[in-house]
């Protein structure tokens, strides 16, 4: 039900898929189309100070995390969970991914981003930009993409990256937070996403691998070093620039604020595969579940949590990115984020009894 109110009918025509929410959808997607193919805002840039079109958008990037951020962190300052998420995602944004590479460039170094990995980050595992950086930057390329990603993947899940760490969900979680309830439900959407999400990380992966085999080539088969170079170009259009930012963001008041991550990430989809045979899974308290629908209707990633709980099933989907909010909005506490192995028959136990006694009425 809308609040009596001009201001009231024009927020829920921006978070409903209203007029508003398809004029701000156009403005988003052209404002990404202005940055990535054209240089309009570069005189702006240099105008203010700072220099380049590229820095005035890391600029707009922090300061739109940090002002939604704040706003996340009011409206569930009574959550733990996401309050400290929320800031962790605000610090990331303003130092890893912002002050540190400007203060790289200001010291002449490499312009270099610590909170991001191959497969996001594709130049981060190509071979002629990584071997070109200081060796501390190759070390910490090659540990954080090939180890410390999949480990820490294997013992929290993919949201230790995608809730707390990455760039994009940073954006997705605090600026898109009005428009998290807009992601589609159907199982239509869960069978295209396991597709196209997939396919993604295969045409990384091969891209990757092509790479280094034209580095090696070198002068002896420029035709291939050609022909990658050109697949390289292709890959930064259409996936780096076209689905990560002009779809993935300028989709944000109509199909919510994951497309990207959901549908096209080749991080998520590596990070989502590990996940499934880690110790992350969202645990469901049997036989507590009223069937409200608050946790399917506010999860980011589309999972139809409810049929879950419904089922008393506690589940880990590789899309689920640990956000919290599922748990969060339960009004009976039947979800939990959990880094769990198999528990033992004495901790299985102890769990179950204490579930039948919480379901018992008081004498």
């Amino acid at each position: 039900m809308i609040k009596p109110g001009a201001a009231h009918a024009l927020l829920h025509s921006i978070k409903n898929r209203g007029l508003a929410a398809w004029v701000l959808a156009a403005l988003f997607t052209g404002f990404y189309l202005v940055l990535y193919f054209t240089e309009w805002f570069s005189p702006l840039a240099q105008a203010i100070g700072l220099g380049s079109k590229w820095t005035l958008y890391g600029t707009l990037y922090t300061l739109a995390v940090t002002a939604g951020g704040i706003h996340v962190i009011r409206k569930y300052r009574h959550n733990r969970y996401q309050v400290v998420r929320t800031i962790v995602v605000i610090v990331v944004q303003a130092t890893f991914a912002y002050s540190i590479p400007m203060l790289l460039k200001f010291l002449h170094q490499p312009e270099y981003y610590l909170s991001y990995f191959w497969p996001l980050k594709l130049d981060y595992l190509t071979p002629s930009y990584i071997f070109s950086l200081p060796l501390p930057f190759i070390i910490y390329s090659f540990v954080g993409s090939l180890v410390l990603v999949p480990i820490l993947a294997a013992f929290f899940g993919k949201r230790w990256y995608c809730s707390w760490v990455c760039g994009c969900g940073g954006l997705a979680n605090t600026f898109g937070e009005p428009w998290r309830h807009l992601s589609d439900k159907s199982t239509t959407s869960w069978k295209i996403e396991k597709v196209t999400i997939y396919a993604v990380l295969g045409i990384t992966v091969v891209l990757t691998a092509l790479l280094f085999i034209s580095y090696g080539a070198g002068k002896a088969n420029p035709q291939l070093v050609r022909t990658t170079g050109e697949f390289q170009s292709y890959y930064g259009l259409i996936v780096s620039s076209l689905l990560s930012g002009v779809v993935g963001v300028g989709l944000y008041p109509l199909g919510g604020t994951r497309v990207w991550c959901r549908f096209a990430c080749p991080m998520a989809a590596l990070l989502g595969l590990v996940q499934k045979v880690g110790r992350y899974r969202i645990t469901v308290k049997k036989d507590m579940c009223i069937s409200c629908g608050m946790c399917s209707k506010y999860c980011e990633m589309g999972i139809d949590v409810r049929s879950y709980a419904q089922a008393n099933q506690s589940f880990t989907r590789a899309s689920c990115v640990g956000c919290g909010i599922c748990s969060e909005v339960c009004p009976r506490g039947v979800l939990n984020l959990e880094n769990v192995s198999s528990r033992d028959p004495q901790e299985s136990k102890l769990i179950q009894i204490q579930e039948v006694a919480a379901t018992r009425p008081l004498i």
